[in-house]
């Protein structure tokens, strides 16, 4: 087994990197960076989930978890930077836009001060239309997971 970096990988796209290639903004930006990415492949969103973010007034005052819809949202998002990253030059003027989701479990809450590792893998891309299995980790643990897709428009 040998340790050099894989030509293929692109180590990091900071917050900048990410406002550039998808139109999301606060309070509905749900990834802060992308690791680990290997476009046509897979990418690993980082959110870092702070008490100072607008949902935790009403869910839950005394007792703040990151709804599942936003948890899920940010595996989107994720996923829409793994194809604008996959696609390159060919994404210019193209959104993601998400369409289904299938088999979502959440099973351990996130709460303030969790960094969520949201891993995306593509399935299938048929046309404009991709498929998706992400699966979201805070220190290791998995927290939720499910299958999606989403398709590229104009």
């Amino acid at each position: 087994m040998t340790d050099k970096p894989r030509a293929d990988l692109v180590e990091t796209l900071d917050i900048q990197d990410i406002l550039e290639m998808i139109p999301h903004r606060y309070p509905l930006l749900l990834v802060d960076r992308l690791i680990n990415i290997i476009p046509g492949k897979s990418a690993t969103g980082v959110k870092n989930v702070t008490m100072n973010e607008p949902q935790f007034q009403g869910h839950f005052p005394g007792r703040p978890i990151m709804p599942g819809v936003m948890i899920v949202e940010s595996m989107a998002q994720t996923a829409g930077v793994l194809v604008i990253k996959t696609l390159g030059a060919e994404s210019k003027g193209k959104h993601v836009l998400f369409m289904s989701i299938d088999n979502a479990k959440f099973r351990k809450p996130v709460v303030p001060g969790d960094t969520m590792h949201v891993n995306v893998e593509i399935m299938q891309q048929r046309g404009p239309v991709w498929r998706f299995s992400g699966v979201v980790l805070v220190d290791d643990k998995k927290v939720a997971e499910a299958d999606f897709s989403a398709m590229i428009v104009d």
